[in-house]
Parts: C-alpha cells; sequence; structure tokens
C-alpha cells in the first residue's frame, strides 16, 4: 500500500498513550497509524534509535505580511546562513527569517511536522496562505488577531456576545484561521494614538471597553463557538520589568472564565518569559518566574509556552502584533555582531482597523544582565511548573531566537551540567543572583521533552489526529539515533539536531538529516458552531458598515479554496 512502513526495534516514547521509552513496532498504513501490519510496507530498523510522534510547534512566526518584511528589512540575515540547491531540495536564504522552502526543510529535519502561525492580520490573511502554500512538508495552521479589532470592540462594548459569536466565526471561516488570538488588547488599538495600556482596566480610547472585557469577552465567545483550542493570548506589558503581576492579573480573570465554562482549559498564554519580569526597572530587573509557576502548578485553567531566548550567533529579528512593545525596544535595544546600530532599524505597521504590529533586529548578549536573565527565566518557567503538560517549548520564534536552535533548549532542560556550565563560565552573574535558576536540581526525561514538543501542544490545539503515534493518528513520527546509557548534553544537543527520519503522512521526507521528499503540508482550519442564521445576519450587519472601515470591497476579503487546495477542518471540542 502507498504510504506505508513499519518501524522496528525502536524505542518508543508516546506520552498520550501511556508509552515512555517502551521497545515496540509502529505501523503505518495509507499514511496513517494502524495496528495491523502492511505486508509490501517499507522496513525501518530503528535498534539505538528513539521514536517520537512527529513535532507540534504551538507559536512560531513562519507566515504573512510580518514574516515577509522581516525578510526584506535583514538582507544582512540572509547571508549568514545560506541553503544550497540539491537534487531534492531548493535553494534559500534566512537565518532568523528564513525563506519559505528554508522554513520547511529546517522544521523537518528537527522532526517537526506540524507549526502555528500564530498573529495572522485578517485583511493580509491573503499572504499568510501564499507563504503557507510555498512552505513545504510541514501542517499548517494561522490565528487571526481579534484582541483589537474594531468590531470586537463594538460587541464587547454593546455585550452582544451573539454578534460577537457570529463575527469571530465568519473570520475563521473567511481568513481560514484556527483559533482566537489577541496580542495586548487594547494596547495596541491605543498605540494608533501614540499611547498604550498599562493595568487589565485602562480605557480603550474612543472605545468604553477595556482590555479585562476584551479577554472576558472574547474567552467567553470562544467557549460558546466550542473552538478546538483556548483563547490565545499575548500579554500586556510585554518586555517591562514587573510585568509578572500582569499575568497573574491575567490568569485570575480567566480562573473566573473557567468557573462558568466546562472546559479544563480556557487560556493558553504564549511565550510567558517575556511576561515573567520582576522588578521595578532594568537596574532591579530579576525573575518573576517562581510566583509565575507558584500560580500554575495550582490551577490546571492555564496551559503557556516558554519563549526561550538564545544566545545565537547573531541578531535575530524581534517581530510581533505589539507594536508599542516593539517601539519601546526600538529605544532600548543594544546592537552588537551582525544587524543594525542602535536605535536604526525599527519597522511599525497598522492595519486598518483591525491590529498592529512591529519589527526590530535584536541581539541577545550572554554579558549583558538582563539578557542572561531572560535566558534564565524560560528556563525557571519549564523546570518549576511541575505538569509539563502545561507548558510547550518554544522560542516566539525569531523574538527569543530561530527555531534551529530547539536542539540546544532541550539540552538545557535535560541535562544540569550544561545550565551550571552556563551560568558559571558563560553568561552574566545576574542569571545567577536575579534568578532561582541554580538551584534547580530537576532535569526533564525524554517522556517530559516529549510532551512539551508534541503531545501536550497537540491536546492543547485539540489537534487529536497527531502528537501521538495511537490508532488512526495521521503517520507523522521523527525517529532520532540516541544512546540512552550516554545521556550526557553535548549527545543530546546532537541527536536532536537532525532526525534518523522524519516521517510525513507515512512518507519518508528525511533521512539522515538529509530531504528527500518535499510533499505540500496540509492547511488546519477551525469553524465554530453557529448556527447559520445567526452567521449570515452578522455578516450582513457588517457588509453594511463595511464602507466606512475599509478600503477594499467587501467581496475580495474571504479567502478563496485555491489558497487550501489542501486543508483539513478539525472538529470542534
Amino acid at each position: 500500500m502507498n504510504n506505508s512502513i513499519t518501524i522496528k526495534n525502536g524505542l518508543v516514547y508516546d506520552p498520550l498513550n501511556d508509552i515512555n521509552g517502551e521497545k515496540k513496532d509502529i505501523y503505518i498504513v495509507g499514511g496513517k497509524i494502524s495496528e495491523k501490519l502492511s505486508t509490501n510496507a517499507k522496513v525501518i530498523d530503528a535498534t539505538g534509535m528513539i521514536i517520537f510522534p512527529g513535532g507540534v510547534d504551538i507559536h512560531s512566526h513562519i507566515a504573512g505580511a510580518k514574516v515577509n518584511s522581516g525578510r526584506a528589512f535583514r538582507p544582512e540575515d540572509h547571508i549568514i546562513d545560506p541553503v544550497p540547491k540539491t537534487k531534492t531540495s531548493r535553494s534559500g536564504v534566512g537565518y532568523s527569517v528564513p525563506s519559505t522552502w528554508v522554513t520547511g526543510y529546517r522544521y523537518a529535519k528537527l522532526g517537526y511536522t506540524t507549526v502555528v502561525e500564530p498573529a495572522m492580520p485578517l485583511l493580509q490573511a491573503r499572504h499568510t496562505h501564499e507563504e503557507f502554500l510555498s512552505t513545504p512538508i510541514i501542517d499548517k495552521a494561522a490565528f487571526p488577531l481579534f484582541g483589537n479589532n474594531w468590531y470586537v470592540m463594538e460587541f464587547i462594548k454593546d455585550k452582544d456576545w451573539e454578534r460577537l459569536a457570529g463575527y469571530v466565526a465568519w473570520i475563521l471561516k473567511a481568513t481560514k484561521g484556527y483559533g482566537v488570538k489577541i496580542v495586548n488588547p487594547g494596547g495596541v488599538e491605543n498605540w494608533a494614538w501614540g499611547k498604550n495600556v498599562d493595568t487589565l482596566d485602562d480605557h480603550v480610547l474612543h472605545f468604553e471597553v477595556s482590555p479585562r472585557e476584551i479577554l472576558e469577552g472574547l474567552g467567553k465567545v470562544n467557549e460558546l463557538l466550542e473552538l478546538p483550542h483556548p483563547i490565545h493570548v499575548h500579554g500586556n506589558n510585554l518586555g517591562h520589568p514587573g510585568n509578572y503581576n500582569y499575568s497573574l492579573d491575567i490568569f485570575k480573570e480567566m480562573e473566573k472564565l473557567k468557573a462558568k465554562h466546562g472546559r479544563d482549559n480556557v487560556l493558553h498564554y504564549t511565550h510567558c518569559q517575556f511576561n515573567a519580569y520582576g522588578g521595578s526597572n532594568w537596574k532591579d530587573f530579576c525573575s518573576g518566574a517562581t510566583e509565575i509557576a507558584k500560580y500554575i502548578n495550582s490551577h490546571q485553567h492555564i496551559t503557556m509556552d516558554m519563549g526561550q531566548i538564545v544566545f545565537a550567533k547573531a541578531a535575530t529579528t524581534t517581530m510581533t502584533a505589539d507594536g508599542p512593545w516593539e517601539f519601546a525596544l526600538h529605544h532600548i535595544s543594544g546592537m552588537s555582531g551582525w544587524g543594525a546600530k542602535p536605535g536604526v532599524k525599527w519597522i511599525n505597521g497598522q492595519v486598518e482597523g483591525e491590529s498592529g504590529s512591529g519589527l526590530v533586529p535584536y541581539f541577545f548578549d550572554p554579558k549583558i544582565g538582563v539578557n542572561a536573565i531572560q535566558w534564565a527565566i524560560g528556563l525557571e518557567l519549564a523546570l518549576l511548573i511541575e505538569n509539563p503538560w502545561q507548558i510547550y517549548m518554544t522560542t516566539d520564534h525569531p523574538n527569543g531566537g530561530p527555531f534551529i536552535y530547539y536542539p540546544k533548549i532541550i539540552r538545557w532542560l535535560m541535562d544540569k551540567k550544561t545550565r551550571e556550565d552556563m551560568l558559571n563560565n558563560q553568561i552574566s552573574k545576574k542569571a545567577s543572583s536575579q534568578t532561582t535558576l541554580p538551584n534547580i536540581e530537576r532535569e526533564l526525561s525524554l517522556n517530559d521533552i516529549c510532551i512539551m514538543t508534541r503531545a501536550g501542544p497537540a491536546k492543547c490545539l485539540g489537534m487529536e489526529d497527531r502528537g501521538h503515534l495511537g490508532f488512526d493518528a495521521i503517520g507523522d513520527i521523527s525517529i532520532f539515533k540516541l544512546d540512552l546509557n550516554d545521556l550526557n548534553g553535548y549527545n543530546i544537543e546532537k541527536a536532536f539536531s537532525n532526525t534518523e527520519f522524519t516521517i510525513k503522512d507515512g512518507q519518508i521526507v528525511v533521512y539522515k538529516g538529509d530531504i528527500i521528499s518535499s510533499p505540500i503540508g496540509t492547511t488546519l482550519i477551525s469553524e465554530g458552531k453557529i448556527e447559520d442564521e445567526l452567521l449570515d445576519a452578522t455578516v450582513k450587519e457588517i457588509k453594511n458598515h463595511w464602507r466606512d472601515h475599509y478600503s477594499i470591497n467587501f467581496n475580495n476579503y474571504e479567502i478563496g479554496k485555491y489558497y487550501t487546495p489542501k486543508s483539513k477542518i478539525i472538529n470542534n471540542i
């Protein structure tokens, strides 16, 4: 049969099915995991190897207008890590913001098969899907931006949850999006007037709503629509000293939402490292990770991802829909190595009545105290949060650093000696004095890593067909060569840097770190549970006001089916 493979003699890690390093044969038949062997399947002998489901990255900026601006913005980025053409792969460029084909190749080599673009401006969704089409191998999904949308705020002001639900459902359908993304709620709209918000109860200019009401309203509607993923929130005051208190305020607000609805998890809090800062200024800057972890360890209604920073060989390109933060970073950044001088490069974007954005190159310097503390905070979160199902591995690519450094992060998480070497010999002593990282003995297991990079994100996203190796899951598998009898930091990083095999839908796409096939991936879409009459009535009302708010024709807004020739709608919860 096509796309049929038998994998023998490997050690299988499949946390969703309670398999932890068990020698077990895996059968793929017709591109899916099967309980039965296919007699004409290709056989892979995985002796001395570990077998994971394909990786699932819950938050990585890989496509869209903002990302493409980053490519044009950083010509120096392209000469750092060029990718030549081979017999089976295209050429490409880009280090922190790689070109589309290179993005697919590099993720596949790391064993990842599903990646979520977490910030899609509604009006620019077409461009996002165009780039998805030229990003090979991996499956993709995109989160439309709702947190500073004029229609959203009007409906919330009127407390009209039906019309808000209708609008969210229509946008997901029109843009072929997956979930509700909220970035600095209210703050980005205020940034259109040169201002921001400082607390959840600040006033959003020209709208009688607050950030708290935006979170509450979109959270409520997310549950009413029974979307597979909870609201995906980039908190207020990102990047500022003392902001861990604002994170806790958001967590507590969402606790009220949890009390009113049945879902276990009502909030995914993204790249938490950037919102886990203590202190009152840059001089007394310190970690707030302990307080964050203490709350998470006693509450189940929240998941988060790390947003880990890395000390890379060159400047990364920070990009976010949080325009006011990028303006602040533009003024405080100190660049060295590759990249522009301080304060030279900065892009600010505004997308009509929907959202904003910003881009700034940034170099994380291990000898600078603030950067060293930031590095430690991400690791503190992952190691202090007891349940790996509640925190997932990301760099907020490319903000904390390119995703190609995931193997190094896995090494830091699994090997205390490597962390000690960093703290004692390679980075500013501030990381030791201003965080608890030196006192943390925990070393994550391979099962923990499998949860944080595969099973956990897939479960959180509501993607039941991946993140595991159970019957009828898609045939996405990553196989790494790793000697468990010699599990030191160097060998861990080396093993996770290139797969021996990456299998996508039952097809081998990577063999010994080389791309051997580049199939088109699937676009994953979510549609809310809503009555057609309500959806139609909402669209009719929006259409009546369209000319006053937009510069394009209403009929040109919706994405055509030809932008997603291979797509899959994920079932509601």
